[in-house]
């Protein structure tokens, strides 16, 4: 099969072009550094000409509610329709647990893509997952002042990015089938915990100070709202065992405010 990976050079995607590519298949990757904007309909079509399915892992680094629903309604409805002029069989969207109810901030732009996908009218497939483990990465390289390491209040059960790209592929190279199952990890953390662990392990030396996000989206990271249901499936990998695999004296990683940041 030839699978399209939009965002194929993010934190989740590069481990899907991975997966595709050891299942046997065949990945297009669709990016700006590939030539293929996403927010434009220029030679969209084109590129996914003989595409078998389309697994959209795409993402934004903003989390203003305006901007991230501006960029997911936009990407979404341009991959929708070039698909369907293409006739691509097969549209997979990776989400976030809770991000519907939360609706706010980042999660906003989640909820506009859940909403356009299930109203295609279209052969689809979507994936919630909780957050990755780098997520604790991409926060300590994204908000230090002065040698103070500033995390969001939150609770999550992250997933490893490897794990969920795994079941990415799986679920494009099989019939469309909606709603799939949620999947999170094992185990549940705290995020600034997280982040003083990594730091640790890339041996950074910051204090964390743990800050209560304001509105809607921080209340859900606060209370549970992005956690999984007690018969949600489980991942592997936990997070100090992803800690354990990576060689943090190579510097550290970027990570996925949603699902994953998504």
């Amino acid at each position: 099969m030839r699978i399209a990976i939009a965002g194929g050079t993010g934190t989740v995607g590069r481990h899907v072009v991975t997966a595709t590519r050891e299942a046997g298949h065949e990945p297009i990757v669709l990016s700006r550094s590939n030539g293929v904007d996403l927010m434009s309909t220029d030679g969209l079509a084109g590129a996914l000409s003989d595409i078998d399915a389309v697994i959209d892992v795409s993402s934004t680094n903003s989390l203003s509610a305006k901007q991230a629903v501006r960029f997911f309604g936009t990407v979404t409805e341009n991959l929708l329709n070039a698909e369907r002029a293409a006739g691509v069989t097969h549209h997979v969207t990776l989400s976030i647990i809770g991000a519907a109810h939360a609706n706010s901030g980042y999660y906003a732009g989640k909820a506009i893509q859940e909403e356009r996908v299930m109203r295609s009218g279209g052969a689809w497939s979507m994936l919630r997952t909780t957050q990755f483990h780098e997520f604790a990465a991409q926060t300590a390289h994204r908000r230090s002042i002065a040698g103070i390491q500033i995390v969001p209040a939150m609770r999550s059960q992250p997933i490893a990015a490897a794990e969920v790209a795994t079941t990415l592929v799986n679920i494009a190279t099989g019939v469309p089938r909606g709603l799939e199952p949620d999947l999170a990890g094992p185990r549940q953390e705290n995020m600034p915990d997280m982040v003083r662990r990594y730091l640790k392990a890339a041996h950074i030396r910051r204090i964390v100070l743990r800050v209560p996000l304001p509105g809607a989206m921080g209340k859900s990271m606060r209370d549970g709202g992005l956690l999984p249901s007690p018969s949600t499936r489980i991942g592997t990998q936990t997070f100090d065992q992803w800690l354990a695999s990576n060689d943090w004296t190579r510097g550290g990683t970027d990570g996925h405010i949603s699902s994953r940041g998504s």
